[in-house]
C-alpha cells in the first residue's frame, strides 16, 4: 500500500524510520527531509566549516540508515539519537584538528547582505561562531543544542549521555565564558546603545 508523499511527511520520525527500515524509500526521503537540516545545522555550529558539517550530517544519516532495521521502538527519540550520532562525530573530528589555530580556521561565509542591519547580524554570527569555537567541546555541544538548537535540558543530557544537572553546568559555564569574549565588542557588535 502506497502513501501520499504528504500523508509520510505527517509521521513521526520513529514511525518513519520503522517504514524505511522495512524497504519504504518514501519514508526515507522524509526523514532525510526533516532531519538532514537539523543534522547539518548542528555541524556547522559544531566545527564552523560548511563543507565538513555537509560530510558529517551525511555520515550520521548514513548511520541512521544502517540502524533502522534494528531501530528499538519506544527506547529513545530518533532526533535525539541524531543529536548524538552529529556531536559525537563533531567532537572527534575536533579533536582530530586540535592544533588549528585561530587564524587558520574557516572564514564564514559572507552573507553580502546590502542594509547595514545584514553587516551586524553577519558580524554578530561570526563573533557567536568564534566565541563559540574558543569553548571546550562539552560546553560548545551544551551551548549549541540548548540555545541554538532549542533542545530541552533532559533532551541534550540523553543526546550527551549525561545528567541533566552536568547540561544545567556546561550550559551555564558556556555562557558565562562566551558573554566574557563578547563583552569586548559589544560595541562593535552594535550592542552597546543598550
Amino acid at each position: 500500500m502506497e502513501m501520499a508523499f504528504d500523508e509520510i511527511r505527517s509521521l513521526s520520525d520513529e514511525t518513519l524510520l520503522v517504514l524505511y527500515g522495512n524497504g519504504d524509500g518514501a519514508a526515507a526521503r522524509a526523514l532525510v527531509e526533516r532531519l538532514g537540516p537539523l543534522a547539518f545545522r548542528l555541524a556547522v555550529r559544531m566545527l564552523g566549516d560548511r563543507a565538513e558539517a555537509e560530510d558529517l550530517a551525511q555520515e550520521a544519516l548514513l548511520r541512521l540508515w544502517k540502524i533502522a532495521p534494528d531501530w528499538r521502538t519506544g527506547e529513545a527519540k530518533v532526533s535525539t539519537w541524531l543529536y548524538r550520532v552529529v556531536t559525537n562525530l563533531a567532537t572527534d573530528r575536533l579533536r582530530r584538528r586540535r592544533g588549528v589555530g585561530l587564524d587558520e580556521a574557516p572564514e564564514l561565509p559572507d552573507g553580502a547582505a546590502s542594509a547595514l542591519e545584514g553587516m551586524i547580524e553577519t558580524d554578530r554570527a561570526q563573533a557567536l561562531e568564534l566565541a563559540l569555537a574558543q569553548l571546550p567541546v562539552r560546553q560548545r555541544q551544551a551551548v549549541v543544542l540548548r540555545h541554538l538548537e532549542g533542545l530541552t535540558n533532559p533532551e541534550i543530557a540523553a543526546a550527551m549521555e549525561i545528567g541533566v544537572e552536568a547540561v544545567e553546568s556546561l550550559t551555564a559555564r558556556g555562557k558565562r565564558t562566551l558573554a566574557q569574549l563578547l563583552a569586548p565588542r559589544r560595541a562593535e557588535l552594535g550592542y552597546g546603545h543598550d
